[in-house]
């Protein structure tokens, strides 16, 4: 095998951050070749590089590909030389069709006028290669996410990709669809189409990687061949360190029921006739983290958003006790002052203003508590900023940088300081530790009991069983939009949260219910 990609001392700088310092990355040509490193470790920076996001000039080193020195001046020169690159938030415009999408910006033409005959023609032979069987008119907002990511790798077909660089692909999708992506990498490979693959998922990586490059504190650590390749190895490579426990030790202390729900019942909101969420017992007790497991489209975050201050859905019934009193919570201000506070799964569009600080972000959901009369007390607001950061290890240089350039693993703290600022009683995470490396799952899982250990109740919806079962003290199991079974954390496993779920999907076709 040769090099198809040779970066060599690679160097780039920010005001006062050195994030990448002599990084060195050799891909051969027809390999998948897996990038792994702790949130903030530099992975993304040395992609955009390698795209001329960071264009030529702007860093230090020399980039080779194909045995030719590449200077990029932006990410149209390297697309040209069919380097593509597919990030974790995907760039596709939910109104627009399947074949609009992929040829966006790229349209096939006849004098002038965009020749749709053909662009179906040729969506159809690429939906063909990634496994969708889709029309090409079909628009992206009706297509759940793994599908919406074939159709990302459609797109980078049509571009005659040569190196695929893909961050995070399978961060928000459930098993099945992340093994059919998988799959559809190794089918690469065989084609001749190189893989670069950034994931925090270490089980994926250890199945279908060639090899591996650990990146830490924006320096290159190891270069693993496929046979050293271990979950063990590369999380001490990651972090420096050996985690002989993935899930911090915890003793539960489970007190009295802290909040009730029951026979909770949702509407869609633009289908008022469809039924999500049906008829849905819950209960929290002081001390206890609540689990919620089910595949992707069960319902957990309808649940989770109906729930706090009806922020999904319409024609929502059902009753809800906390601390024993029935509560109203037709708002989100009902549910944040009832106690109730909710960690979104899409931390960047819904948890954050990303283009302001941890400062501001920090007091958001709990203004009141930072004020004097209507008006902001600077000093404090930056007091409680300062503690939170301190408290959770959030590391940023100040509480004065915005949002936006933290890792994931730090975005994810700023959240979390948000909302235990608003002191709640109970806490509802939903996917937690998405996107974040091994490191930073520990310390959020350590959040995780503390706040159990200080006696409010924690429920966690995860789309990774061992994540559940490593935390949880109780698993509700949820499908087609109902709990189908509860799990003790000794009853608990994959293969009896999975019967749960098929176990119902059964009796949904015996009775010839609607699925």
């Amino acid at each position: 095998m040769v090099p198809i990609l040779q970066m060599q001392g690679i160097t780039k700088t920010f005001p006062g951050v050195r994030a990448l310092d002599n990084v060195n990355l050799t891909v051969m040509a027809g390999e998948i070749h897996a990038l792994v490193g702790e949130n903030g470790a530099g992975k993304s920076t040395l992609m955009k590089v390698l795209s001329g996001v960071y264009p030529h000039g702007s860093y230090e080193g020399e980039i080779l590909y194909e045995g030719r020195p590449a200077r990029f001046s932006g990410i149209h020169d390297s697309e040209a030389e069919g380097i593509i690159i597919i990030h974790q938030e995907l760039a596709l415009v939910p109104l627009l069709s399947i074949a609009e999408n992929i040829y966006l910006g790229n349209e096939i033409t006849r004098r002038g006028v965009i020749d749709w005959p053909e662009t179906y023609k040729r969506t159809e032979a690429l939906l063909a290669k990634v496994g969708l069987k889709e029309s090409p008119q079909t628009l992206i907002d009706s297509l759940g996410v793994g599908k919406q990511q074939l159709v990302e790798i459609a797109k980078a077909l049509s571009k005659r990709v040569k190196l695929l660089i893909l961050d995070e692909p399978t961060a928000a999708l459930q098993e099945n669809d992340s093994q059919k992506l998988l799959d559809l990498l190794m089918e690469f490979r065989a084609q001749g189409i190189t893989s670069i693959l950034i994931s925090h998922k270490l089980n994926e990586i250890a199945r279908v990687a060639d090899r591996l490059t650990v990146l830490r504190d924006g320096a290159t650590v190891s270069d693993i061949e496929r046979d050293a390749i271990t979950e063990a190895r590369i999380i001490r490579d990651m972090v420096g360190r050996d985690m002989a426990h993935r899930y911090p030790d915890r003793t539960p202390k489970i007190g009295e029921v802290l909040m009730q729900v029951e026979g909770w019942t949702v509407h869609h909101p633009q289908h008022a006739d469809r039924q999500v969420i049906r008829g849905c017992d819950l209960t929290v007790r002081k001390g206890e983290v609540v689990g919620i497991a089910g595949l992707m489209g069960a319902g957990r975050t309808e649940f989770a958003m109906s729930l706090f201050g009806r922020s999904w859905g319409q024609k929502i019934s059902g009753k809800v006790t906390l601390k024993g009193r029935a509560v109203a919570l037709n708002t989100v201000s009902d549910a944040i002052a009832a106690g109730l506070a909710y960690v979104t799964e899409d931390r960047k569009a819904l948890g954050l203003v990303l283009d302001e600080t941890i400062l501001r972000n920090t007091s958001l959901a709990n203004l009141g508590a930072v004020a004097t009369r209507g008006v902001i007390d600077a000093n404090r607001e930056r007091k409680v900023a300062e503690d939170y950061r301190s408290a959770l290890n959030t590391r940023t240089p100040s509480v004065f940088q915005k949002v936006v350039n933290l890792s994931g693993g730090n975005q994810q703290k700023v959240v979390l300081a948000k909302w235990l600022f608003a002191d709640p009683e109970v806490l509802i995470l939903d996917e937690p530790t998405r996107g974040i490396d091994v490191g930073a799952k520990f310390e959020i899982y350590s959040i995780i009991n503390q706040l159990a250990d200080q006696g409010r109740g924690v429920i966690m919806i995860s789309s990774e069983m061992p994540e559940l079962l490593g935390m949880c003290d109780r698993i509700y199991v949820m499908n087609r939009g109902a709990f189908v079974g509860e799990l003790t954390r000794d009853e608990a496993s994959q293969e009896r949260i999975m019967e749960a779920i098929m176990a119902a999907d059964g009796r949904e076709l015996r009775v010839g219910g609607e699925v």
